[in-house]
This record gives C-alpha cells, sequence and structure tokens, in this order.
C-alpha cells in the first residue's frame, strides 16, 4: 500500500426534500451574495430551482444567475461566470445540476480570485492558491464532482478537454443531495450517468499496488452495487431505494475512497476525453466504447487485474479455464451489462460516423498528455491508435 491522504470534508446532506435546506447551508459555510450557476430546462421546469432560491431568500442571501451550461463544459462559459461574479461581488458559488454543471463552478470558483487565465490550471502552467467556496445541489448522479476536488472544461480554441485534481481547493462545502430529483432523468442520462461512475471506480481498481485488499473490496463492492442497481432502475425509474443507492455510490466513486493507497490509472477517461471533445457525445457513453476496449489491450499485457475483475466483478466461474478465457468472458460480459443498460460497445454506432479520424484522436491526446498514458499498462501513442481502433 502507498502513502496517502484522505481529504473529505464535504457535509453530505442526502434525501428526501433537502434542497429546501440549501440557504441554511450557504450561509452556514459564508455565502452572503451567491452566484447559482445551472444548466436549463430540467431544473426550472420541475420547480428545484424555485425552491432554491426560496430557501436563499428565506435566509437573506442575494444572488445572481448563469444558466444554459451544457454537456462537456467549456471554457467560454467559466468565462463569462467569472465576469458575472467580479462584477456582482460573489463570496459563494452554488451548482444546481450534475457534472457539467459543478465543473463549470468550480473553474469559476478559481478563476475569480486569479489575476491570470484561469485554464493555465487547466494547462498546468499555474496552480490555485486560492478559490472561492462552491456548494452542490445535485440533480445528476454521474460524475461524482459533488464530493470530489475535480473538474473537467474543454477550451473551445483546440477543443482540449483538460481535467484538473485539486482537493485542498475544490471539494464543495456541502452537497444537497435528493434521490428523487433523479426520478425525472432520461434513461439515457441515468445509463451514463452509470458507467461514469463504474469507471472512476474502474480507473482506481486497475492498479499495480499490492496490499490494497480492503481498498479493493470497497471498490467490488460498489460496482456490483451499481450494476445490480442499474437493472432495478430500467425496470422502475421511481424505485427510490435503487436510485438513492445509485446516488450515494456515485459519489463514493469518485471522493477518493477507491484509491485510497493505489496508484491510479485513468487511462479509458483520457482516451474518451478526446472522443466526446471532438465528436461532442456523451461522456458515460463514450467510456462504454473505450473500457472493453482498453481492458482487451492491457490484459494482453498485464492480466492480473483483468482476471481479477472478472471473476470478483463480473462473476465470472474461472475453475477449469484458462486466465485468457476468464478474462474474455469478464470483458464480454461488461459490454453485455452495457447493452442492457442500451448503450453502445462500438465507436462507430456512438459517434455515427464508419470512419472516426484516429489520426486527430491520437495527435490531440498527445498534445494534452505527452507521449506515454496511464500507469497499469503505460501506453504509448501507438499503443493509443490500437486502443481507439479495438473501440471501432
Amino acid at each position: 500500500m502507498e502513502n496517502f491522504v484522505f481529504y473529505s470534508p464535504t457535509e453530505f446532506v442526502f434525501g428526501r426534500d433537502t434542497q429546501s435546506q440549501t440557504g441554511e447551508l450557504v450561509k452556514r459555510y459564508g455565502g452572503r451574495r451567491v452566484l447559482v450557476v445551472y444548466g436549463g430546462g430540467s431544473v426550472v421546469r420541475s420547480g428545484l430551482l424555485d425552491t432554491v432560491k426560496a430557501s436563499l431568500d428565506a435566509e437573506g442571501i442575494t444572488y445572481c444567475e448563469l444558466s444554459g451550461i451544457r454537456p462537456n463544459p467549456t471554457d467560454d462559459r467559466v468565462y463569462e461566470g467569472i465576469e458575472i461574479a467580479r462584477k456582482e461581488g460573489v463570496d459563494f458559488i452554488l451548482a444546481v445540476g450534475g457534472g457539467s454543471v459543478i465543473d463549470t463552478a468550480k473553474g469559476i470558483a478559481i478563476g475569480v480570485p486569479y489575476d491570470g487565465d484561469f485554464w493555465d490550471f487547466y494547462s498546468k502552467k499555474g496552480v490555485p492558491t486560492a478559490s472561492l467556496p462552491v456548494g452542490v445541489v445535485l440533480t445528476i448522479p454521474a460524475a461524482g464532482s459533488e464530493g470530489s476536488g475535480n473538474s473537467v472544461i474543454t477550451k473551445l480554441d483546440g477543443m482540449h478537454k483538460i481535467s484538473v485534481r485539486y482537493p485542498m481547493m475544490l471539494r464543495p462545502r456541502f452537497a444537497v443531495m435528493n434521490p428523487e430529483l433523479t426520478y425525472t432523468l432520461p434513461w439515457f442520462q441515468t445509463a451514463c450517468g452509470i458507467v461514469d461512475m463504474i469507471c472512476h471506480i474502474q480507473e482506481r481498481y486497475f492498479s499495480n499496488t499490492t496490499g490494497v485488499d480492503l481498498t479493493d473490496g470497497i471498490a467490488e463492492t460498489i460496482m456490483r452495487n451499481v450494476m445490480q442497481n442499474a437493472l432495478r432502475l430500467k425496470e422502475n425509474p421511481n424505485d427510490y431505494d435503487a436510485r438513492a443507492n445509485v446516488m450515494w455510490a456515485g459519489t463514493l466513486a469518485h471522493n477518493g475512497l477507491c484509491g485510497n493507497g493505489k496508484v491510479e490509472d485513468w487511462s479509458s477517461h483520457r482516451l474518451e476525453h478526446e472522443i466526446s471533445a471532438l465528436y461532442d457525445v456523451a461522456h458515460g457513453a463514450g467510456l462504454a466504447v473505450m473500457v472493453p476496449a482498453w481492458m482487451t489491450f492491457v490484459a494482453k499485457k498485464n492480466p492480473h487485474k483483468v482476471r481479477e475483475f472478472a471473476v470478483k466483478v463480473m462473476g465470472i466461474e474461472a475453475e477449469g479455464k484458462s486466465d485468457e478465457m476468464v478474462i474474455a468472458e469478464g470483458i464480454e460480459a461488461l459490454k453485455a451489462f452495457y447493452h442492457s443498460i442500451d448503450l453502445t460497445t462500438s465507436m462507430r454506432e456512438l459517434t455515427g460516423v464508419e470512419n472516426p479520424d484516429i489520426e486527430a484522436l491520437v495527435k490531440s491526446l498527445n498534445g494534452n498528455m505527452g507521449d506515454t498514458l496511464g500507469f497499469y499498462v503505460p501506453l504509448s501513442m501507438e499503443d493509443c491508435a490500437e486502443i481507439y481502433r479495438l473501440a471501432l
């Protein structure tokens, strides 16, 4: 086991009607003038935004708004939010939505007190030393951004989709989590979120670090639980307990718990970021394509954890079978699960392009990440091109 620091100070307020506590929570964490960041239609139509505003009004908290945040959030909206926050004297950022909204809020939070370009932090030209506090009212369980110090933003100039990780700076002060707010999510969004949270665990699970049985056991349990509850939700979208388990799993998948003491990988995410940046596909749908392709490639070079995943998570019977057969059955079982929740594992089908531009994907990946990628199996750019071909 590696040395680690686990820092998770977020206050999670979980359950029915918890959104009515938002104003009280903002006030508790020092907010007096708030920028409310949100997507659009659903939080307005459902009445959630009005509930949040009423709770702010009740605590005497003033606010301004940045709306219309879309999936795969972009730098232009972060710049817009920074400008509004500075002009209005904002001292707190409140994200009402899912991962894209939260990631945008985090970009604004570190951009407001900084004299330079917030993109310096994403392009690794600088490290933030100050941030406005962020709070969250979660509406989409997926990214885990409500409990992490991570943010992913796409720079429109060049379509560079880059993540940052500043756990001491960007973990939200609080996250309001009411599973009932997710009842109206389209199934596609729910399915994409499920894949994303599973992959957050996989990025930590596929590691060469030894002596981490407890961390791996937690990871395996959460992955199995998410898959089981995904199938329950497909049958009954209003199953509160299934919604609650999936929502909480999304947080635990990405708050660091499943990676404690381990060297993490993150190749699948970075391979996918190039696809969603170039073709504007849903991140979770892209991961359903990339993860099996990545597993197929790395299993030939480092089979140990892929076999373990097949047996302990996918339930493959190993007795009397070769490692290659167990691994192949495990990957096929994972693909079958993705298909069972109505997602494709083909890049051609995902993008709608017969011949996706692998050369452009690799060129962008190389520019963003350098000549090698990942740790479970360090990948050259030629390896990455082969994984994209396997994903076709």
